[in-house]
C-alpha cells in the first residue's frame, strides 16, 4: 500500500490517522506541494485532480480523503471508523463532512494561494481563514456540548475525530482563537495522546520541514 502524501496536508493527515488506527503498513511517497509537484504530468497521469492525498492499494487507486476512509473502513473493518447503527453512522458522518466539505475547501494551499496571487496582503488572507475556521467550528461544539461525550461520538476515535484533529492543527497554526471551543479542545487533546494520532502527526512524517 503507498499513499501520496504532504506531511502539512489536513486531508493526507486524516488518510494517516486511518490508516495507524487500523494498524495497515504503507509506503509514504511525498509529493511537495509547495513545489507543485502535485502539477507534474507523471503526477497528474496518476491522479488527474492533482491533489493527496491519493492511495495505491494494489491495482487499486483511490484519491479523495473521505472516499480513501470509507475504503479502508469498508475493505479493513477493523477496528471500525465508524458505528454500526444506521443513526449513529450519520451522525459521525455529518459531524466529518462539517469539516470535510464546509471548513477545509475555503482554507486549503489552493484558495490561500490564489488570495495570495490576487494580491491580498497578508492580514486579509489570515482573517479570510480565521473567519471560516471559526463558522465552522462553533455549531461542531454546540453539536459536541450537547452530546458530552469523550470522543466526537462514544468513548472512542470515530471518523468524525480523524477528521477534527488535523483541523485543530491547522486552526493552532494560524492563530485561530480556539478558546471559544473548549469540548473541541478536549477531544483534540484526547484523541492527541493516541499512538495511531502521534504516529501520523505532521511534524513526524519524513518530508517534514521543521523550519516552514
Amino acid at each position: 500500500m503507498q499513499l501520496y502524501d504532504y506531511w502539512r496536508s489536513s486531508a493526507a493527515y486524516r488518510v494517516r490517522i486511518a490508516l495507524h488506527l487500523k494498524g495497515l503498513a504503507y509506503a509514504p511517497i511525498p509529493i511537495d506541494l509547495r513545489k507543485g509537484a502535485q502539477r507534474s504530468s507523471a503526477y497528474r497521469a496518476r491522479n488527474p485532480q492533482g491533489l493527496v492525498p491519493y492511495l495505491q492499494d494494489g491495482e487499486i487507486g483511490i484519491g479523495q480523503s473521505f472516499a480513501i476512509m470509507e475504503y479502508l473502513d469498508e475493505r479493513y473493518p477493523e477496528p471500525p471508523l465508524l458505528p454500526k447503527d444506521p443513526a449513529a453512522r450519520a451522525y459521525v458522518r455529518a459531524l466529518a463532512l462539517a469539516i470535510v466539505c464546509e471548513i477545509h475547501p475555503l482554507n486549503n494551499l489552493r484558495v490561500l494561494q490564489y488570495l495570495e496571487q490576487r494580491g491580498d496582503p497578508e492580514p486579509d488572507r489570515l482573517a479570510w481563514y480565521r473567519h471560516w475556521v471559526g463558522q465552522g467550528l462553533e455549531p461542531i461544539e454546540a453539536v459536541l456540548v450537547e452530546r458530552g461525550d469523550p470522543f466526537c461520538f462514544g468513548d472512542h476515535a470515530t471518523l468524525a475525530d480523524v477528521c477534527l484533529v488535523p483541523q485543530v492543527y491547522n486552526a493552532r497554526r494560524y492563530s485561530c482563537d480556539l478558546a471559544p471551543y473548549p469540548t473541541i479542545r478536549a477531544i483534540d487533546e484526547r484523541c492527541r495522546q493516541i499512538g495511531a494520532f502521534v504516529k501520523a502527526a505532521p511534524e513526524l512524517q519524513p518530508d517534514a520541514v521543521t523550519n516552514s
